[in-house]
């Protein structure tokens, strides 16, 4: 991406709509303007919409709409930009870009990549990284708790509260290397000036904002809960009450699914991908063959597994559960849930990671969905005003600053301690922390950033 050449896209997404959008940003687009205004190019005010016809290279229109311009720096991408609001035909829109790209061939105007525009608000600060990040994320949101995490990381709470840890750190590494040129009074110095202490505060937040992005992460991915266990004992019924509608075919033939149902659903806001299975059993056909081989496929990229099993069955179920086990990877919850409760004797309730309920009758369910919570790491007590959509990089990014700090807090808690030791490890916990912001950044990393954005964002 060259970010002194014009560019123009539809910013509005693709398909019939009322209204559709063709956005211009560069240093100098005065031609495009003119070629695609007309006369009354000269009538076009900053700030403030103009109602004219987009004209054709013969003076005929091509649409009538809304033009707004907005001289950079003060735009979404800190260039000039010009804006064209007109219906939201594909044709007409294509033809609007066509004449903007006509027009613009002296300028070398032409296509916008793939998340260009919120690139160029970055490079030009009108957004950090972590803000043009909740751009997409906010185009993305699958849930109001999702968007709302989202406008607040767009917003700068994010980045705030990384700028603040990158401050502390700062801080306090130039406490660190002040007293280097004074190694016979090095320890008492730190020790009057609350060294510790400090480093202990910014591990708390540094900690407190991991478990808020943890959250987000959540919110934003969602989180792969599979439905797995022997034919029969209501992984569909399951799925279908979860759902609140009747996603998947429940009879009493056992193995009636052979392929995987996926149906999303939200609990509290939090975005879960529902998956349901075969059954596991010795397959009687190929079809059954490789709709176990999927199931077990799926217990490899869960997040969480529920292991089904009929509470009105004695039959011993520990042939499923030992093929579950075998496919689980480390550190995946793995939640037994006994179903059917309403057919024998048994009273919902957890216990040990065991979930008693009736998909029938619905008696349960919010036990199971609490569980769901509690092993995604939702955390009650938050409010749902300090969470934050979080990306895997950030989460990289947060972890690897407490490995630091951890190893700062082990370097200042010593008699002998290595002071020049203390301040590498402080500073390369502030620069972990920077690049969630963009404050260290490889090129690379942003193309892989921008390319995932919409064309036209």
């Amino acid at each position: 991406m060259t970010a002194d050449i014009p560019i123009v896209a539809i910013a509005t997404a693709p398909g019939r709509g009322g209204i559709g959008i063709v956005r211009v940003s560069g240093t100098t687009i005065a031609a495009v303007i003119e070629g695609v205004l007309g006369p009354r190019a000269s009538q076009l005010v900053p700030r403030r919409a103009l109602y004219a016809p987009f004209l054709n290279d013969c003076g005929a229109e091509i649409d009538r709409g809304i033009a707004l311009y907005f001289p950079g720096p003060h735009s979404y991408t800190g260039e000039n930009v010009l804006e064209l609001q007109g219906h939201g035909g594909p044709v007409v829109l294509r033809m609007l870009v066509a004449r903007c790209l006509q027009v613009g061939a002296e300028i070398g105007l032409r296509i916008a990549e793939p998340g260009e525009f919120t690139q160029r608000a970055f490079l030009n600060e009108r957004l950090d990284l972590a803000q043009a990040e909740a751009v997409a994320d906010l185009i993305d949101a699958s849930t109001e708790t999702a968007a709302r995490a989202a406008v607040r990381s767009l917003s700068g709470e994010f980045s705030r509260r990384a700028h603040a840890l990158t401050a502390a750190l700062t801080e306090l590494r130039m406490l660190v290397e002040a007293t280097l040129d004074f190694p016979e009074e090095e320890l008492d110095f730190l020790q009057k000036s609350d060294a510790n202490g400090r480093l202990e505060r910014v591990r708390a937040e540094l900690n407190q904002l991991l478990r808020h992005a943890q959250q987000g992460a959540v919110l934003r991915d969602g989180m792969n809960v599979v439905l797995v266990g022997a034919p029969n004992v209501g992984k569909s019924s399951l799925l279908n009450a979860l759902a609140g509608v009747d996603v998947a075919i429940v009879t009493s033939q056992p193995g009636t699914t052979r392929d995987r149902i996926s149906q999303q659903i939200s609990v509290d806001g939090i975005p879960l991908n529902v998956i349901d299975t075969a059954g596991l059993r010795a397959a009687i056909d190929e079809v059954e063959r490789l709709g176990i081989a999927r199931t077990l496929a799926e217990i490899e990229r869960a997040d969480v597994v529920l292991h089904i099993v009929d509470q009105t069955q004695t039959d011993n179920d520990s042939a499923v559960l030992q093929n579950v086990q075998q496919r689980l990877p480390r550190a995946v919850p793995l939640l037994t849930v006994h179903n059917k409760i309403d057919l024998v004797p048994t009273a919902a309730r957890v216990l040990n990671d065991h979930v008693y309920l009736s998909a029938q009758t619905g008696v349960g369910l919010d036990l199971l969905r609490n569980e769901l919570k509690r092993v995604a790491g939702w955390e009650q007590q938050t409010s749902g005003e300090s969470l934050i959509l979080a990306r895997e990089r950030h989460l990289q990014a947060l972890s690897i600053a407490r490995d630091h700090l951890a190893l700062a807090a082990d370097h200042i808690g010593r008699r002998d301690a290595a002071l020049d030791l203390l301040a590498e490890e402080l500073r390369l916990a502030g620069g972990a922390i920077g690049a969630i912001t963009g404050q260290v950044t490889a090129d690379d990393l942003l193309g892989v950033i921008f390319s995932r954005f919409c064309i036209g964002k």
